[in-house]
């Protein structure tokens, strides 16, 4: 789950609403979608079998990004615990040896092995944004796809719901970012500190649970179901 390190206020524009650019969103395609703009977004790694890891350990993330909200004092939700509490690490047939296992809300159902690495969402490889309040109460399910643009940098592109536990929904993945064309590397400190991130919902839309091991074939899938990734003009307007 993300780690939830920051939940501020975020803007709205649904069609529940009927106001702003998803007043509009219909008209890129015939299922049904509303659409967010984020006060801002961080970089969420979880997911990634390099995310987390002892001491010593090139990680993506520190380990106090690991607890809920990013406090030492609270349930540690960014990687897998045994039943004694301690992390569980990753064997040598595992991508990343001596790492942590790190998890998402969304995993491969063909997958029953929690313990692997493989089954959740790696960070570095596939677009994926943290589902908040307001997508979770007008019907969007984990694994669903989403469309994100960029205001800042004009791109736009396929993405899922990958994981949970950030209220406000101001989360995705490192290769969301990377591929919305922000210079990140990690997510220790990299964030969109503005809000120009919009994200067009698309409920109900993978009712099958299918789960992407690379960015193509998610990016195949979406454009198979008629979605579109494409933005008016009326997204730059604040």
């Amino acid at each position: 789950m993300s780690n939830c390190r920051l939940i501020p206020t975020f803007f709205l524009f649904s069609t529940f609403a009927l106001s702003g650019l998803a007043a509009r969103s219909h008209k890129t395609s015939r299922v049904p979608s509303f659409e967010v703009l984020t006060h801002r977004m961080d970089v969420d790694v979880d997911g990634a079998p390099n995310a987390y890891g002892p001491l010593g350990k090139e990680t993506l993330d520190i380990p106090l990004n690991a607890h809920t909200m990013g406090h030492k004092d609270q349930p540690i939700v960014g990687y897998l615990l045994d039943s004694r509490h301690r992390p569980i690490v990753q064997g040598p047939h595992d991508p990343f040896p001596g790492y942590y296992v790190s998890q998402t809300t969304f995993s491969d159902p063909a997958n029953d092995n929690e313990n692997d690495p493989r089954a959740y969402v790696d960070a570095r490889k596939i677009n994926y944004v943290v589902r908040g309040d307001y997508a979770e109460h007008h019907g969007v399910q984990v694994g669903d796809f989403v469309a994100v643009y960029s205001r800042r940098t004009h791109k736009a592109v396929f993405a899922i719901v990958g994981d949970t536990g950030n209220p406000s929904g101001d989360e995705g993945s490192l290769h969301l970012l990377q591929n919305l064309g922000y210079p990140f590397r990690n997510g220790i400190e990299d964030s969109v500190t503005r809000p120009e991130i919009v994200i067009r919902f698309y409920p109900g839309s993978n009712p099958r649970h299918q789960f992407f091991f690379t960015q193509a074939a998610l990016n195949h899938a979406a454009r198979k179901l008629g979605l579109s990734d494409r933005f008016p003009a009326s997204a730059n307007k604040p």
